[in-house]
């Protein structure tokens, strides 16, 4: 497996970052909030959402690592596919993502019994999904706004949700969208000084190299931006990682 990284420099990829989170900005909350109710989501404790077979990695936010720090370290990984790869094969990735259990779903290192054992302190991923509201395209590849992750897939539907609830939700899901924009274009900003600072950069054809030397059982380094710094971390190719 190759992953291709974006080619695009990183002053770009910011810009157009600044954009996208200039766009959420924009977004009437009030609209959301009619979509919301319109739905009508209600949860239903099916535990589908907490695994990757249904939706992949958690990404965490920086606020998020610092309570699972205090919970168990044990839980953090790299987050999957790295943004860039230097010269000397060492990764770069924007944030760490929750590990999985073993078994075949990928169920959430915190699930036990199709509960969640840390749910007073869940991550802000899981205080707002299914609820999201950011542009990704759909199956015709048509790119629009997105509102709801896995419709008809997991929970029930066409409950009443109140005026005021809704755009409480609607509030959250903006306030995490622009989170999780803000901790990338942070990123992004940190390793363009970070390389030109050190004399690196990103090569494409060294991240591909080492990708498959780590698909196979070596292991890499991968720096992990967390709260304004980078954090080393050494990791090996696991059935439970994505990477």
């Amino acid at each position: 497996m190759v992953i291709v990284v974006s080619l695009i420099p990183i002053p770009y990829q910011i810009i157009a970052l600044t954009q996208e989170r200039n766009s959420l900005f924009e977004y009437p909350p009030d609209r959301l909030a009619a979509i919301i109710r319109e739905i009508g989501f209600t949860c239903t404790s099916c535990a589908r959402c907490c695994t990757r077979e249904f939706n992949g990695h958690v990404f965490l936010l920086d606020h998020d690592v610092s309570v699972v720090k205090t919970i168990d370290p044990g839980a953090l990984e790299p987050a999957p596919y790295p943004e860039f790869c230097d010269q000397n094969g060492i990764f770069y990735v924007s944030g760490y993502a929750l590990r999985a259990k073993g078994d075949v779903p990928g169920s959430c290192y915190f699930l036990e019994s199709g509960r969640c054992r840390i749910y007073d302190n869940r991550f802000s991923i899981c205080r707002v999904y299914p609820y999201m509201l950011h542009r990704e395209p759909d199956e015709r590849g048509r790119i629009d706004w997105r509102q709801l992750s896995g419709l008809n897939q997991h929970g029930e539907y066409h409950h009443d949700i109140s005026i005021e609830e809704s755009n409480t939700i609607a509030i959250k899901v903006k306030e995490y969208e622009n989170a999780i924009l803000t901790q990338e274009i942070s990123f992004l900003e940190f390793i363009r000084d970070y390389f030109a600072k050190h004399n690196l950069k990103h090569v494409q054809k060294v991240y591909d190299d080492r990708m498959r030397r780590f698909l196979k059982g070596e292991t890499i380094t991968v720096m992990v931006y967390c709260a304004g710094q980078l954090e080393k971390n050494q990791v090996k190719k696991s059935m439970q990682q994505p990477l």
